[in-house]
């Protein structure tokens, strides 16, 4: 597909502007027409069958948001096929209405629910209970899409923002996304038929993984662990009982794309800039030329060129120190994700602050849909963050090393480091040998001979005394450079921790502040009550064990033909669970109140049963 359009467009020329027949926003907004009468069908007693299931169709939901392990990957490629629209709405670039500017949130929201509408038939027919008419409409939905996207592109394949094949740079994720859509219909349309067959059998609300995920908990633990390998240990462990919904696929799919987009573009911003550079260094050449070797001139303009050289280095250098950073933070978004829901199943929230182990039940609800829009922000600008701050560390990194070396002036440069680094060796070094003095000589010896390490019991107080009071006034020093390394901590993890929503940044007692982390927390807890596995294997259990309620001994008395009063019905059924379960007597209330351990003749602890309750 890729190559197509790159072949068709090799015959325009790059200073030819062209106007294609397609407009992009204009096909939006008649998008809106069948997405509008799609989802406000309401089923009628007059209309035909196939038109109710045009509203079964269409009114439920576009996707489960709480927890859909069905179609991940093809709602994942859903969100990406709507990919150039999140980004214009990113940068407010898409305003369908001109008003001013301190209506704008307004008119963005307008503008999201539009572009919302126009995309909603990709997931309602993804969705749908009824897939052969879902596949069929989506299939023609998709097509429809895919086809005015390879019209647009092919009649004016570049731009007039970054020039030569700028719409084939931008679209061909969103190409590619809707070719795996088309399929994915046809596949549904397949599937479809084999179950209106009875070829196959529809599937259940739980999935395998989560019966094999209970399976495990409740088998004996192995006695030997299988090793794992270097890449299981340090880097990522696959299991097969745990399955990412299709919100987390389809946030780390639309995260990936927008992410590339955002890269093009600055990098597209950094060649029209390099372009200027080099005019300007022109300039700069003509200076010295009609300096008439004045050395303070020609010094300025040399190292002004050595600058701009060493910026435009260090800024590619970061470019892809940046986007490989925010890269591993989507893949390690989820595998947070897959950690703290384990940890969750189990029980255990001491990994959470402490305030956060009851979330509110609204805000729970409201992070579902809140999260995957925020995450994709955050990285997107954690990005440029990032990228600004790599970008600053190397030019200091530049002019503190490489340059002096390039310059002749290494052994000055070596000497400063030198003396830098046996200054700060000299001060933890201090550090260390007052810890070292407190454990030997201001700690009393161990209880127990396997102790790990002294009991906090002070020994020798004179000598302890006069140690902490002349190492008063240098601590005073020594806490100026702490106080600049804790800033200097604060800033660079801060920095390389804003595009991670899974951790908060803020310190003890303040996490309530970072929005973020809250919206994470409320997330997983809602994913933790509504994708429990152990909750859904027994809510499985129940409506297996109801459907077959009519083979069991208990049936019977539920379905008596003759009339019989609630108590009696009752009392028998008591009689029954007694006398196959004799424990359960010691367990009544009259029995415990009693303090009666032995098992009574009659369970029941009534005194007759007459033959007319029968």
């Amino acid at each position: 597909m890729f190559i197509i359009c790159s072949c068709v467009s090799r015959y325009w020329q790059t200073n030819v502007t062209c106007e294609s027949s397609v407009d992009m926003e204009l096909v939006l907004h008649y998008s809106l027409i069948p997405s509008v009468i799609k989802s406000s069908l309401k089923s009628r007693a007059e209309w035909e069958p196939w038109i109710q299931q045009q509203e079964l169709l269409f009114v439920h939901r576009p996707l489960d948001f709480v927890g859909t392990f069905s179609n991940r990957w093809s709602f994942g490629f859903a969100f990406g096929a709507t990919a150039n629209k999140v980004m214009f709405l990113f940068s407010e670039g898409y305003l369908p209405l001109r008003v001013p500017k301190w209506a704008q949130a307004i008119v963005l929201l307008i503008g999201a629910t539009e572009v919302g509408l126009s995309y909603f038939p990709f997931f309602a027919c993804l969705s749908t209970e009824f897939q052969i008419t879902g596949s069929v409409l989506g299939f023609f939905y998709t097509f429809t899409w895919f086809v005015i996207t390879i019209t647009n592109i092919v009649q004016c394949p570049h731009g007039q923002v970054m020039g030569d094949y700028e719409k084939i740079i931008f679209y061909w994720p969103s190409l590619f996304c809707l070719v795996f859509l088309l399929g994915r219909f046809a596949l549904m349309f397949v599937k479809a038929l084999r179950v209106r067959l009875k070829m196959d059998q529809e599937n259940h609300f739980l999935e395998v993984h989560q019966a094999q995920h209970v399976k495990r908990l409740v088998r004996k633990p192995l006695e030997r662990k299988a090793q794992k390998s270097w890449f299981q240990r340090k880097v990522y462990e696959w299991d097969p009982c745990f399955q990412f919904p299709g919100r987390m696929i389809g946030t780390s799919a639309l995260a990936l794309i927008c992410l590339y987009i955002f890269i093009v573009i600055e990098f597209y911003i950094y060649k029209e800039v390099s372009e200027e550079l080099k005019i300007l260094d022109q300039i700069f050449e003509g200076l010295v030329d009609s300096s008439n070797g004045s050395e303070v001139l020609v010094s300025s303009v040399l190292q002004l060129k050595e600058f701009i050289n060493v910026t435009q280095g260090v800024w590619i250098f970061t470019t892809f120190a940046a986007s490989l950073t925010c890269v591993s933070y989507v893949f390690h978004i989820l595998a947070c994700y897959r950690k703290h829901m384990k940890r969750l199943w189990a029980g255990k929230k001491l990994f959470l602050p402490l305030r956060f182990h009851e979330p509110a039940s609204s805000q729970s609800v409201v992070t579902i849909a809140r999260y995957s829009g925020w995450q994709i922000a955050y990285i997107l600008w954690g990005y440029l963050i990032i990228h600004v701050v790599q970008f600053l560390f190397g030019i200091m990194i530049m002019y503190s090393f490489v340059l002096p070396i390039q310059h002749g002036q290494g052994l000055e440069m070596a000497k400063g480091l030198g003396i830098g680094i046996l200054t700060v060796g000299i001060a933890t070094g201090l550090m260390t040998l007052q810890i070292k003095i407190a454990a030997r000589f201001f700690l009393q010896p161990k209880i127990l001979p396997d102790d790990k390490q002294k009991p906090l019991a002070l020994n020798n107080r004179k000598a302890f005394h006069n140690f902490n009071y002349f190492l008063f006034f240098y601590n005073v020093l020594l806490g100026l450079g702490a106080c600049l390394f804790r800033l200097l901590c604060s800033v660079v993890l801060g920095t390389w921790l804003i595009a991670r929503i899974d951790r908060t940044i803020m310190q003890k007692g303040y996490e309530a502040a970072d929005m973020g982390f809250n919206t994470w927390v409320g997330m997983i807890f809602m994913d933790h009550y509504h994708t429990n596995p152990t909750l859904l294997s027994f809510c499985h259990i129940l409506l297996a064990e109801k459907k077959q309620l009519k083979s069991t001994k208990y049936y019977f008395f539920n379905n008596l033909s003759a009339r019989v009063s609630t108590r009696a019905r009752t009392r028998w059924l008591l009689l029954y669970t007694l006398l196959n379960n004799p424990k359960l007597t010691e367990l009544r209330k009259s029995n415990m109140q009693s303090g009666a351990s032995a098992v009574p003749q009659n369970p029941l602890t009534c005194k007759h049963v007459s033959k007319d309750d029968d």
